[in-house]
């Protein structure tokens, strides 16, 4: 006799709220390592990484310190779909002795497909209801180390992959 069962996976606000305080406590302690961000802005970037999350258009996004092009030190997220993984790694651990003279910090958004696919009017009536709000920007690049992939953060299937640029060489 045989028994097959189908099991589905939903990823949830809860789900994506937890993600987003792994990334939030990441930001902390860039915070005390470098100065920055505030309290008030890691609450309000959490706000915005849990909406992206939970509806499924968060592409990447990238926090940290930047001068001129390139990143000094920087962590970026890199979302991924519900399903795809099964690793959840403890927050911490970021880059640490950078010099972040006259660098100055940023975030840098990319949205996937799916949000391309909403109508104008859709992404605009969701961006103001977000905590943070955004403009245009090119993004710095991560400099001659390049990213280097060192966390995954995950519930339910889904979540983000963690990687670092920038640090004490």
């Amino acid at each position: 006799m045989t028994h097959s069962y189908t099991t589905t996976q939903t990823f949830t606000r809860t789900d994506a709220r937890y993600i987003a305080g792994k990334v939030a406590a990441d930001l902390r302690q860039l915070s005390q390592a470098y100065g920055e961000p505030t309290e008030e802005h890691i609450d309000n970037l959490l706000g915005e990484l849990t909406e992206y999350l939970v509806d499924g258009y968060l592409d990447r996004i990238t926090y940290g310190f930047r001068k001129g092009d390139q990143w000094v030190v920087a962590l970026r997220y890199k979302g991924t779909e519900i399903g795809s993984l099964t690793t959840d790694d403890r927050s911490g651990r970021v880059p640490r002795g950078a010099d972040v003279t006259n660098a100055s910090w940023c975030s840098h958004l990319v949205l996937n497909s799916k949000w391309e696919a909403l109508s104008p009017e859709k992404r605009a009536s969701y961006e103001r209801a977000l905590p943070i709000q955004r403009t245009n920007g090119t993004e710095p690049s991560p400099g001659a180390r390049g990213w280097i992939e060192d966390k995954t953060y995950s519930s339910s299937g889904g979540g983000v992959r963690r990687a670092s640029a920038g640090g004490a060489s």
